[in-house]
């Protein structure tokens, strides 16, 4: 069986929330689902549980980072193409996200950034599979 990451994120509005990541074309899976959490399925092995704050809370003793002023964590997706790069950060920004970096173009790689509503960040990123495999 295939390691999977499932990473938790606190929630303000669990409905803003689900509505934000179906926009940009991911589902939710209902089986995972209930009032206090949404499992986004980001890929076959990589899911978002998007917990409301007092439901997050349940999971640690620690205070919740407001990501609004608090970088917490940055989450970065890999990206097919720099086409798909900028269908997804495009996609994020016109269903209510926000910017979070200016695009990273090297050439070899290329990346752009967004905020989700509660202000997590998210990267998007293209990588060239030559420059991956040491190739030049």
């Amino acid at each position: 069986m295939a390691q999977m990451i499932f990473v938790n994120l606190p929630v303000k509005d669990l409905e803003v929330s689900k509505d934000f990541f179906e926009k940009l074309g991911y589902s939710i899976n209902p089986q995972f689902t209930d009032d206090k959490a949404a499992c986004v399925v980001i890929s076959d092995t990589i899911f978002a549980m998007l917990l409301t704050e007092p439901r997050f809370k349940d999971f640690t003793k620690k205070d919740i980072a407001d990501a609004s002023g608090t970088t917490e964590v940055i989450l970065a997706l890999s990206a097919d193409s720099r086409e798909k790069v900028d269908e997804l950060a495009d996609a994020a920004l016109a269903a209510g996200g926000s910017p979070a970096n200016e695009p990273q173009d090297l050439g070899f790689m290329y990346g752009r950034s967004f905020q989700d509503p509660d202000h997590h960040i998210w990267e998007v990123i293209w990588m060239d599979p030559a420059a991956t495999m040491g190739e030049s």
